[in-house]
């Protein structure tokens, strides 16, 4: 009873409790921060191989996908000392401008999250004593000449792409999730880009002469945006679903939902290309974009302006639909996301050396299994 006096008094006079919570707050707003890098330095430790390989393999997709980013951001992004490298290409940043006012912020912005996002995985692997990952001796391919490009090699090849636009559909399907219905073909939304080889930059000057094609340039690199981001949007809960340890965990639920609004604000952009059809004058390929509002498109799967994921069945379609991310079935996503680059054409000129060393790690993150005996990570 004499506490619960006392603890009415105090809660009575207002001043004092406010000014003692208020204090409180503050010493606790100025110290948890050096408590959790106490904490982290406490736990220390080892990674399970398990754990490590999870990390290593997206460390790995983040440093293609860094490489790739620059490459936009050198011609058609903000140049500065966030995301140093190139000069900017005015005829394709107004290309790009086409799909949005703000493009050139954007593709600066995305670029910047992901060199966080490799650097911050390579830095925590280090300071748990596990191996990390190295690409630089894999840039080797010559990427664009035209003005605004730094010149430097690349790892990454944004000139011969083929694009599986098909997650268009499955974002908006309210009746098929691939994770159920694994052999359901989802249609495409751009179905000429998933044929033949597009460049999604100008490979030179010569490609910003005529409008038309280089407007088409530009659409492609709109519809790549979100082709990649997709991927990510999935990897991440997926390989999540396979982490020990809860320190791990959170890495990956934390980076992941970053690729979900890299995904969302791409896939809203890719709905604002400009119709139209242009042949490649090099390679005599060509590409039409559709009105996706319009018959033999339209409807719920076409629509440019729902870019919310339907509702659609999950886990069991005994259960209601439900708003989600697709797919996040966990068997074989590393692997699966390799194979995903490849067919894209993103690798086109890389050695088998780089080939073994993509699928080494994919086949060593597909191998984790949550709640593994902690064995350190000797790799």
């Amino acid at each position: 009873m004499k506490t619960a006096i006392d603890r009415r008094s105090f809660v009575k006079n207002g001043l004092t409790a406010a000014t003692i919570a208020t204090t409180g707050v503050g010493l606790l707003a100025n110290s948890s921060p050096v408590l959790a890098e106490q904490e982290f330095e406490e736990r220390g430790g080892r990674l399970t191989r398990g754990d490590a390989a999870l990390l290593r393999f997206a460390a790995a997709a983040e440093i293609i996908e860094t490489d790739f980013w620059v490459q936009y951001n050198e011609l058609g992004g903000v140049q500065d000392s966030e995301v140093p490298g190139g000069s900017g290409n005015p005829a394709y940043t107004a290309a790009l401008s086409m799909l949005d006012s703000d493009m050139a912020q954007y593709v600066h912005d995305n670029t910047d999250d992901e060199f966080t996002h490799q650097n911050f995985l390579n830095a925590y692997l280090a300071s748990k004593g596990a191996a990390t990952v190295d690409l630089e001796p894999f840039r080797t391919l010559p990427g664009s000449t035209a003005k605004g490009s730094s010149g430097k090699l690349r790892i990454t090849n944004l000139m011969q792409l083929t694009l599986d636009t098909s997650w268009w559909t499955r974002y908006r399907s309210s009746t098929h999730n691939p994770d159920l219905d694994p052999n359901f073909t989802f249609p495409q939304a751009i179905p000429t880009l998933a044929v033949g080889e597009h460049t999604a930059i100008p490979r030179t000057d010569a490609d910003t002469i005529d409008p038309n094609f280089l407007q088409a340039i530009a659409n492609t690199a709109g519809f790549h945006f979100p082709t990649i981001e997709q991927g990510g949007n999935s990897l991440y809960p997926s390989m999540a679903q396979r982490a020990t340890s809860v320190e791990v965990l959170r890495i990956l639920i934390s980076i992941g939902p970053t690729e979900t609004m890299h995904f969302q604000t791409w896939s809203d952009k890719a709905g604002n290309a400009k119709p139209l059809t242009a042949v490649d004058p090099v390679t005599k390929v060509s590409v039409t974009f559709p009105d996706l509002n319009s018959p033999p498109f339209g409807g719920e799967d076409f629509q440019t302006n729902l870019i919310m994921p339907e509702p659609c069945p999950f886990l069991s379609r005994k259960l209601p639909p439900c708003s989600i991310i697709r797919p996040t079935e966990t068997k074989g996503i590393a692997m699966g996301v390799v194979k995903f680059l490849t067919s894209m054409g993103l690798f086109i000129g890389q050695s088998g050396a780089f080939f073994r060393l993509l699928h080494d790690l994919a086949e060593d993150a597909d191998e984790a299994r949550r709640g593994e005996q902690h064995r350190s990570d000797e790799s």
